[in-house]
């Protein structure tokens, strides 16, 4: 059966890994203005305060992991009342020091791992809104462990490390998402592969994306009816399924005629078009340019 979720993450090309350790101590807060970039933190001491622009804020403690596929503003601060320092992520040169807020001096009342990379995929944004817009894990080791070796890969300049921050990125990126809570997610990818019905249905329109799918087909995979189905997995994921298929249909075709010496034929057959003219219609309606000429633009 086909990886939905890794398939997601591989076209979304994570790279370029920046981090930085974070404490904080007595009133102290900073305020986040919106970046758009992924970001991940692991608290690796103590607690503080999480507000997500949208979001509950939540209570961080040692051991826990956030990811924010594309980060808006937040705030993290103690939990005293505190005016927070503002920053721009984007205007604001990148420390290579440990950045210390609150009081000067002495063991913080929490200390954090963070850091930022980019998605290369034009298709970003798209695949990005399947993802929850905030991740928290509670205790999971492993996630502690990954942003560590991310931390310490960052910072040296040992041969290989382009490749070995891409795969680190990769990894904690799927085994954050695996272990987030799908039932309660908002719609999205999560939310449909944390349903039992909805799941299967959707692995095999990622396994077998060169079948002439029809709803009535994805509705017997799911065990519902058609308008069942449609409702359910509109619901749940967020778009109708159809309008799903197509999407991921075009975020494929982008990857392979970008990055594959295919032609525009075969292209059209690995995502589910009987012609390459059928194919260069949706492609141009979708994407706004001919495959042709994206392929060319590289």
């Amino acid at each position: 059966m086909s990886d939905p979720l890794s398939e997601v993450i591989a076209l979304l090309q994570p790279r370029a890994v920046f981090s930085k350790r974070i404490s904080g101590a007595g009133r102290w807060g900073v305020r986040y203005s919106d970046f758009g970039q992924p970001s991940f933190c692991a608290v690796l001491e103590g607690s503080c305060r999480l507000a997500v622009d949208g979001e509950r804020a939540v209570t961080l403690e040692a051991g826990d992991f956030v990811l924010l596929p594309a980060t808006p503003g937040f705030t993290l601060s103690g939990f005293e009342p505190v005016r927070p320092a503002r920053v721009d992520p984007k205007a604001t040169s990148a420390p290579t020091d440990e950045v210390r807020h609150g009081t000067r001096g002495g063991r913080p009342d929490a200390r954090l791992l963070g850091g930022y990379f980019v998605f290369d995929s034009p298709d970003a944004a798209l695949l990005v809104s399947l993802l929850p817009a905030l991740v928290h894990v509670r205790g999971v080791e492993r996630l502690s462990v990954l942003v560590g070796l991310v931390g310490e890969e960052s910072n040296e300049k040992r041969a290989g490390r382009d490749l070995v921050l891409t795969r680190l990125v990769e990894v904690l990126l799927i085994e954050a998402l695996r272990l987030a809570p799908g039932d309660d997610a908002p719609p999205g990818l999560l939310r449909g592969l944390a349903d039992a019905r909805l799941a299967p249905a959707i692995r095999q329109m990622h396994g077998q994306l060169a079948r002439s799918w029809t709803v009535p087909e994805l509705a017997k995979t799911a065990g519902l009816s058609r308008s069942a189905f449609f409702e359910r997995f509109t619901r749940t994921v967020g778009l109708p399924p159809m309008e799903y298929l197509l999407a991921w249909r075009m975020a494929v075709a982008r990857d392979l005629l970008r990055r594959h010496d295919l032609g525009i034929a075969e292209v059209a057959e690995r995502v589910g078009y009987g012609s390459a003219s059928t194919f260069s219609t949706a492609f141009s309606r979708h994407v706004g340019q001919p495959p042709g000429r994206y392929a060319r633009a590289g």
